[in-house]
């Protein structure tokens, strides 16, 4: 008898779309931004500091391409992906399809 495994949620709909479940993506994580001159950039060098236009505690930003998926606080694993940096989600970015 084959064995019963458990399986993933199905997608909203019919189903049909789960194949894509597997598909990866990428998802970039927006800690701030800077707008330094050409010249400011050019002069920079090892050591130098580029300040952004957000403080530490502030939350980061999650995106797939270039839309905002979620917000969240960077931390750190520990245990044996110790030094790793994460990001532990505080909010989902309202979309227009998701409404």
């Amino acid at each position: 008898m084959p064995e019963n495994k458990p399986q993933p949620a199905a997608p909203p709909g019919d189903g049909s779309g789960r194949p894509f479940w597997e598909v990866p993506i990428e998802v970039r994580v927006c800690v701030g931004h800077a707008r330094p001159r050409i010249g400011e950039l050019l002069a920079l060098g090892p050591e130098a500091v580029l300040p952004l236009d957000r403080r530490v505690e502030d939350p980061v930003e999650l995106y797939v391409g270039d839309q905002l998926i979620a917000r969240g606080e960077l931390q750190e694993l520990d245990g044996d992906r110790a030094g790793l940096l994460a990001v532990k989600l505080t909010e989902l970015a309202r979309s227009s399809a998701r409404e």
